[in-house]
């Protein structure tokens, strides 16, 4: 089963970039789709962008980040990063790496399998 490590993230101010990463280690999860995924205190997780095998290599993003974030997996490495850019208050949150999600879905954290243990961004105003 395959291991998830997430690193990056921090603190900035609203317009700062920051940079998350998500190590994948043991056997890989080679099928469906890898993500990212946020979630404040009280609220549900939601998907925030997503790469699946087989579908053409174009991304998956929530509306609310697409053209400020940039989804992007380095198989030598078998990471899988998230550039976030013009970043905002409500960006802030605990941002998770997912693997193992379908295509028909995969901004959906319910579908996933296999998840990090989270990493925190703060975005000040």
């Amino acid at each position: 089963q395959v291991q998830l490590v997430e690193s990056g993230g921090g603190s900035v101010q609203a317009g700062g970039s920051l940079r998350v990463s998500c190590a994948a280690s043991g056997h890989s999860d080679t099928s469906g789709c890898m993500g990212w995924f946020r979630q404040i205190p009280g609220e549900a997780r939601e998907g925030v962008a997503a790469l699946c095998v087989g579908v053409g290599g174009s991304p998956f993003y929530a509306r609310s980040v697409e053209g400020r974030f940039t989804i992007s997996q380095d198989n030598a490495k078998n990471t899988l990063d998230l550039q976030m850019n013009s970043l905002k208050p409500e960006d802030s949150g605990m941002y998770y790496c997912a693997a193992g999600g379908p295509s028909f879905g995969p901004l959906l954290p319910p579908l996933y399998r296999t998840w990090g243990q989270g990493i925190q961004v703060t975005v000040g105003s």
